[in-house]
């Protein structure tokens, strides 16, 4: 009889899994789909600014979406295009802000990557270098003060984040006032073109939270499983209180550090190494191999998420762009243009 109910909680274990992983992987390859048709528009000349892509990184940050639940805290940053749609970001939201629509979250009125909806707790990006984790230990801090319980609160930065003051700061704040944090290092051995050897001198990255008492959680970047995994494992102990928690993911951009930039300081040894593994492809082999798809289901998946982006890229494409004539750009904070579901019509007031 205990070997039979084993055995059921083990089944139910595995169908669990199995159902966040299709969930995970499909959330990745809509993020992909959507980065190269971003990709594809920046380069015929409709974005202005830069565009930033996720590939090689989607499985560390889908993981990152898919652990945090309704409530939490998500400030994700310039590669993490797969959390966001984990999280719930729409994907017309992401495609207005590309597109400078006067509709989009921002109102078009800030530069494409620092996009959010604040009230959900998807928090707009100010700077990927590390300036979020005090922002999140800010909004953490003040859930405490409201007396509100089981709140998590994640960010992501890069390796070369991890140099700078403000995550130093941040991350012994965190430690100090034992804030539920949750901070996610892509370590894709460059911080832009500088690699990691003229970044830092510790041994891992992983030894920067010693010092400051974090608790730690290493994973190979490029593995669905274990992303997930991980992140599950580090969002839980920080709900449970156990302070914050530092993640750090070994993997490799596959691409340049935007659009504009060929990336071609990345050593050909680097790319043919196990960091330069595509986690999308991983996880597509990882599905097969488990026969929890098959390459037709996955065709059907892809060609669902092209309709989904190309469809929103329609529509932001039809839409106005904010009107300088008519725009007073008060902050967002602002009473009309508070944020809210509805959308805000200029020529109909406030």
């Amino acid at each position: 009889m205990l070997q039979t109910l084993e055995s059921c909680e083990k089944a139910e274990a595995v169908s669990s899994f199995r159902e966040r992983y299709l969930k995970a992987f499909r959330f990745m390859l809509l993020a992909r789909v959507l980065d190269d048709k971003m990709a594809s528009l920046y380069r015929g000349g409709k974005i202005h600014g830069g565009v930033f892509l996720g590939r090689g990184q989607e499985a560390l940050s889908v993981s990152v979406g898919m652990a945090l639940r309704k409530g939490d805290i998500f400030a994700p940053l310039i590669r993490d295009g797969a959390g966001r749609l984990a999280f719930g970001e729409p994907v017309l939201d992401a495609v207005r802000t590309y597109l400078g629509s006067a509709l989009g979250p921002m109102r078009g009125r800030d530069g494409n990557v620092h996009r959010g909806r604040p009230r959900e707790g998807l928090f707009p990006m100010i700077s990927h270098l590390g300036a979020m984790i005090s922002v999140v230990n800010g909004a953490l801090l003040a859930r405490r003060f409201k007396k509100m319980e089981g709140v998590v609160g994640a960010t992501c930065v890069g390796d070369g984040a991890t140099s700078t003051g403000a995550f130093h700061e941040a991350i012994n704040q965190a430690s100090v006032e034992k804030l539920p944090l949750v901070l996610v290092v892509a370590n894709n051995q460059y911080a832009y073109s500088t690699p990691t050897s003229r970044q830092f001198a510790c041994a891992d990255l992983a030894d920067k939270a010693v010092g400051y008492g974090v608790g730690v959680h290493k994973v190979d970047g490029t593995d669905l499983e274990k992303c997930l995994q991980t992140l599950e494992e580090a969002v839980t102990l920080a709900r449970e209180g156990k302070g914050p928690r530092l993640v750090v993911a070994q993997l490799l951009r596959l691409c340049g550090h935007g659009e504009h930039d060929d990336a071609g300081y990345i050593t050909p040894q680097l790319k043919q190494s196990p960091l330069g593994r595509d986690c999308l492809k991983e996880a597509e082999e990882y599905l097969l191999r488990r026969v929890w798809a098959d390459a037709e289901g996955i065709r059907l998946w892809r060609e669902e998420a092209t309709r989904e982006v190309e469809q929103a890229v329609v529509t932001a494409q039809h839409e106005p762009g904010p009107d300088p004539y008519q725009e007073n750009w008060s902050a967002l904070a602002s009473r009309y243009l508070s944020e809210r579901f509805e959308i805000y019509d200029p020529a109909a007031g406030s």
